[in-house]
């Protein structure tokens, strides 16, 4: 079978740091283009790794019919419209995490895939994460039994990104740091407990430490090339919510709540999951390893399991090239990625922020 051809669409951070070296390292994959509104960013793509064309339109990209897939690697602002234009042209998608700004735009994409037939699979890259699918092994198998609470703790000292640019603005993110980190940890507790249906959200969302730019305090920020101090900054710094979901066969599902923060006047980042059953529980240490407790001859034990990991980026994006050589043979099986799965993530967040804003519970 001939190369995978690819287009990049999007040629900033998340695309030099992960999708570009991923697909690079696959020998199944040809990348035949690098899309960027800021053209030198897509000449300086091509120069850098030797191979593909520099284009700033990514109709150009999509109107190519020897092009099989793309990544979707914009600010989120253009996820839904890129994503639904490639997939009406008859492409294949990976589209960056968050599968978009809002709910709403997030259905429409899930509509045009189901349109199309085309694969449309979100960079929620943790559910191609070693550890995390060890965990959902465990939970899985019955070792925690009934997983009855979550708690995600996703906390940082003084970490928002690219001040009063594209990160902090929220007609272009969708939100800070709910949509920006919460998102992945949401989608972890979503994956291992089976994507349970949420039912109820409550949550708040707060604007508080980075709104006086100028005077905002930080030892490092993530995208710093992107700071603009007289820019913009109307997103949530942290937020707090409780989600109640329940299983396929309508009995409770886990409670979720969880605490976030881009920014907080606590000098201590936290940044771990705990799986909480009435058998054992689980506490990972997000992107890293993960400790279980339980009970076993009358005694509390407490044990860390040992495993070969890989690179969940590479595995990812691996995933995917063999989906769309399933999807160009005729048959593809979803992937845990797919918008099907990754889009209940988008409705949670849509309840907290819709919480927040009306300051009561929300119900689906």
């Amino acid at each position: 079978m001939s190369k995978i051809k690819i287009g990049i669409i999007g040629c900033g951070t998340i695309a030099n740091s992960a999708h570009i070296p991923a697909y690079l390292k696959n020998p199944d994959v040809e990348i035949v283009y690098f899309c960027d509104i800021l053209p030198e960013r897509a000449a300086a793509a091509v120069e850098k790794y030797g191979c593909g064309k520099a284009v700033e339109d990514y109709h150009v990209v999509l109107a190519d019919p020897e092009i099989d897939a793309i990544s979707v690697c914009t600010p989120n602002k253009w996820h839904s419209l890129i994503s639904i234009d490639a997939l009406h042209a008859g492409k294949n998608v990976l589209c960056e995490k968050p599968a978009a700004r809002i709910y709403s735009e997030a259905l429409e994409m899930q509509k045009a895939q189901h349109e199309t037939g085309k694969i449309l699979n979100i960079g929620v890259v943790n559910r191609f994460n070693d550890a995390v699918n060890k965990i959902k092994e465990y939970i899985d198998s019955g070792k925690l039994g009934d997983v009855y609470h979550v708690y995600a703790s996703f906390r940082a000292y003084r970490s928002i990104p690219g001040l009063g640019g594209a990160f902090t603005t929220k007609s272009i993110a969708g939100g800070g740091a709910l949509i920006d980190w919460g998102v992945h940890y949401l989608d972890i507790v979503m994956y291992c407990c089976g994507d349970p249906e949420p039912v109820t959200v409550s949550g708040e969302a707060f604007c508080k430490l980075g709104v006086d730019m100028e005077n905002y305090v930080y030892t490092s920020m993530w995208a710093e090339n992107t700071k603009d101090v007289h820019g913009t900054y109307d997103v949530d710094d942290s937020v707090t919510g409780l989600v109640r979901t329940k299983r396929a066969d309508g009995s409770r599902g886990p409670v979720i709540s969880l605490h976030g923060a881009w920014a907080q006047n606590i000098g201590v980042a936290d940044t771990y999951i705990d799986f909480m059953g009435d058998k054992g529980g689980i506490r990972l240490q997000y992107g890293s390893d993960f400790t279980l407790y339980t009970v076993e001859n009358g005694s509390l034990i407490s044990y860390k399991p040992a495993f070969k990991t890989r690179p969940h980026f590479e595995n990812e994006i691996n995933a995917f090239v063999e989906n769309v050589k399933a999807e160009k043979a005729g048959a593809y099986a979803k992937l845990p990625s797919h918008i099907d799965y990754a889009i209940k993530t988008s409705k949670i967040m849509q309840g907290i922020y819709d919480s927040s804003e009306a300051s009561r519970e929300i119900a689906f």
